[in-house]
């Protein structure tokens, strides 16, 4: 393997290395301070690809300078992969606006997607590890430990962002009973109400355990999550997956940069020593997508089966029922006073499906007989009896419309695109970015 050495404008060292499967370049540098922008006292390093030697070490600290979701979390995913069993990986990132799902979560219940379509700027993203859903944006700082199974703790690494959160003044900082990292007040004694600044979600295997967090540091949009957080859908759907604890969130009122530095000490201190080893920051970012491991899953996380099929089963009813006899939103639509509309999903997939109280057009009114036979054509789906996707439909007048199709009968305009619009606010379609 052969290196050239070159130097830099800034006074670094850029080296160049050919071996017999790729050629890599890396750029180390150093700084007076750390951050998102500048790094302090350690060396930056720059790579097209993340090596093997790299991630065989005892300690390593990689912080990204992309600001792609999807991109970040196939990073993080490689690193918990590739990285040695007996490794401790610190990996810090900011996102571009984005609702970030569990991965057993039900996007129709936990996201206001009507909303999303409209900002047009915030992704959907569903995450490997589970959890609830959080809103990423650049006020935000990611932060993922990944250690061996042996010495995984709930409570370690959130403790650790909070000797972070309290060397930069925020004094109440304090991982709560659901290991969510808390503050009361303002955090700096000012107030006694808690506010969530920071939740957690993990990911373990067999040989590796990976606990992740945002912290909510000076978010412009902190008003505005809410509403991207409440579902038009969540008053008819009844999910077996995992469903958010909504609770009172506020910005810690620090910067980035600042936090940062704040964390890779923390993890530093507690590692560093221990393995002896001389640790810098590793620069990740859009150099590394074409990686095989990071490409393919950046294609899994975009993919429109990932984000929506890997939904667990749920139910939709517009009226109460046996397993969920919560009481149902009145609604206004021209239908029958008996109307109804239930749907089971697995994976985005409608399993079974029974509609009444349709007002229908043709001879010889049976209005139970076409109820039935509209029931049995959702629940088919196309006409390869393939089931019906919710995640492919794009406008639910089609669906309905199809459902009746090649029948004597109809089902009445005014009926149809009532609920059609009510359908289209709780599933909307083009939605998808």
């Amino acid at each position: 393997m052969a290196a050239l050495l070159l130097r830099s404008a800034n006074g670094g060292i850029r080296c160049l290395t050919k071996g017999p499967a790729f050629i890599t370049t890396t750029t180390t540098a150093t700084s007076s301070s750390f951050g998102f922008g500048l790094l302090t006292k350690l060396r930056r390093s720059y790579s097209t690809t993340i090596s093997q030697d790299l991630l065989n070490k005892k300690v390593q600290v990689y912080q990204s300078t992309s600001k792609d979701p999807y991109l970040n979390l196939s990073i993080e995913h490689h690193l918990l992969q590739h990285s040695h069993p007996d490794s401790y990986v610190l990996f810090l990132y900011i996102n571009d606006p984005c609702v970030v799902i569990g991965r057993n979560q039900n996007p129709w219940l936990e996201v206001n997607l009507p909303a999303l379509q409209e900002a047009e700027d915030i992704k959907l993203v569903r995450r490997r590890s589970g959890g609830g859903t959080v809103f990423h944006d650049h006020g935000n700082v990611n932060w993922s430990v990944i250690c061996p199974p042996a010495v995984f703790d709930r409570d370690r690494h959130a403790e650790m962002v909070v000797r972070a959160l309290k060397d930069l003044g925020v004094t109440t900082a304090k991982v709560n009973e659901r290991h969510d990292i808390v503050i009361a007040g303002d955090g700096r004694g000012n107030g006694k109400d808690l506010f969530k600044v920071s939740g957690s979600a993990y990911k373990l295997t067999r040989l590796r355990s990976l606990h992740h967090g945002t912290c909510l540091l000076n978010s412009p949009r902190l008003k505005n999550i809410g509403k991207f957080l409440r579902s038009p859908g969540e008053p008819y759907i009844k999910a077996r997956g995992v469903e958010s604890v909504r609770s009172p969130i506020r910005n810690v009122d620090i910067n980035t940069d600042e936090f940062t530095k704040g964390v890779v000490d923390e993890f530093l201190a507690m590692y560093q020593e221990q393995f002896g080893e001389d640790v810098k920051v590793e620069r990740v970012g859009e150099e590394v997508k074409d990686m095989g491991n990071i490409r393919k899953g950046m294609d899994e996380l975009t993919s429109i089966p990932w984000i929506y099929g890997q939904t667990p089963q749920f139910t939709f009813s517009s009226r109460p029922t046996e397993d969920d006899p919560r009481e149902r939103p009145a609604l206004d639509l021209d239908v029958q006073s008996d109307f109804n509309i239930e749907f089971t999903l697995r994976h985005g997939e409608v399993q079974t499906a029974n509609v009444s109280g349709l007002k229908y057009e043709g001879p010889a009114m049976d209005e139970d007989l076409y109820d039935g036979m509209a029931s049995q054509a959702l629940a088919k789906g196309s006409d390869d009896e393939s089931p019906l996707k919710l995640y492919e439909i794009q406008d639910w007048v089609t669906v309905l419309k199809s459902a009746t199709a090649g029948q004597a009968f109809k089902v009445s305009d005014s009926s149809l695109n009532s609920i059609s619009e009510w359908l289209n606010k709780v599933f909307p379609g083009n939605h998808f970015r």
